[in-house]
């Protein structure tokens, strides 16, 4: 009950943070709002890592291997998972970026099968095709996988794209926003179950990851030198809604930390991850169903929730 209870609170902060990082991206430039948010995520989990060692009695063990995984975790999840997830929430709106989340622990299944020898049973194969379906049925603009590659100037006979062109749009789709960002997140759910399990610090590896994530982030940034520039500039309610989207993040990722004590990663991850089922009520409610919502769009995330649930129910 405890690491179902830690996971539902993960969920809930998700799924708060869905809805105002689509909110806050119609004010500040992605890439800068992107930097706030995991600068706020290092500084709020430094906080709280100092109110804890003053608050506890005895000291932290350092763990070598323990912290390698948080680090690990923090690219994959903070850095890459995040910077995927943005691009998606702002190009194709939170309820359809939130169902793609979903779909991590189907990609956690298939890395287990291919890389621990785990077999993958009928069940969980039905599962898989269940949730690639209800994928297929909310891509935007879409009704399948056709549609996406003529979207991206290819043929969906063939399923190649047209030109330089139509590979940068196809790069840039919802397919692969979406899965690259579940992708991602479930090797980061991976590498942190692993990791609180060898080094029982949940505070400390969520900073751990949390600066991973914000070196790679400014290593990789373009025009580094021009971010204080755009930052003094910036929508300074733009820049308020990106802190606060980092303070949800890094308290969501610090409750999925501790419920990985507690239960198994897949079903942390279902739990954590089913963010759509928040999403939707509230982005038809606060947006006026600007995403077009339609019953199709329910059926694909019923369908994604159903095979999901099938995969880690085992």
């Amino acid at each position: 009950m405890t690491g179902e209870l830690f996971a539902t609170a993960a969920l809930a902060l998700f799924s708060l943070n869905i809805i105002l990082t689509k909110v806050a991206a119609a004010r500040l430039n992605l890439d800068l709002g992107f930097l706030v948010s995991v600068a706020v995520n290092v500084l709020f989990a430094a906080l709280l890592c100092l109110l804890q060692l003053v608050w506890r009695d005895d000291g932290v063990v350092w763990q070598s291997r323990g912290f390698m995984l948080f680090l690990l975790a923090g690219a994959f999840s903070t850095w890459l998972g995040r910077w995927f997830f943005f691009e998606s929430v702002v190009r194709f709106g939170p309820s359809r970026a939130s169902l793609f989340q979903i779909s991590s622990p189907l990609f956690t299944a298939v890395f287990a099968w291919a890389f621990l020898n785990e077999a993958l049973r009928p069940l969980e194969l039905a599962g898989m095709g269940l949730a690639l379906a209800g994928l297929l049925l909310v891509l935007p603009g879409s009704t399948g996988a056709p549609a996406v590659l003529a979207a991206a100037g290819g043929d969906p006979a063939t399923g190649g794209a047209a030109g330089p062109a139509g590979r940068r749009r196809l790069l840039q789709s919802a397919l692969v926003l979406g899965i690259g960002s579940s992708i991602a997140y479930s090797l980061g759910n991976i590498f942190r179950g692993a990791a609180i399990r060898s080094w029982d610090e949940a505070l400390l590896g969520a900073l751990t990851g949390a600066l991973a994530g914000l070196l790679l982030h400014a290593g990789f940034s373009r025009d580094k030198g021009l971010l204080p520039g755009r930052l003094r500039q910036a929508d300074r309610r733009g820049v308020l809604l990106f802190a606060l989207s980092g303070v949800l993040t890094i308290s969501a990722q610090t409750c999925l930390i501790l419920s990985l004590k507690y239960i198994p990663v897949s079903v942390a991850a279902l739990i954590t991850l089913c963010t759509p089922l928040l999403v939707f009520p509230m982005s038809y409610l606060l947006f006026n169903n600007s995403e077009k919502i339609t019953p199709l769009t329910v059926l694909g995330a019923c369908l994604t929730v159903a095979g999901v649930a099938l995969i880690v129910a085992r």
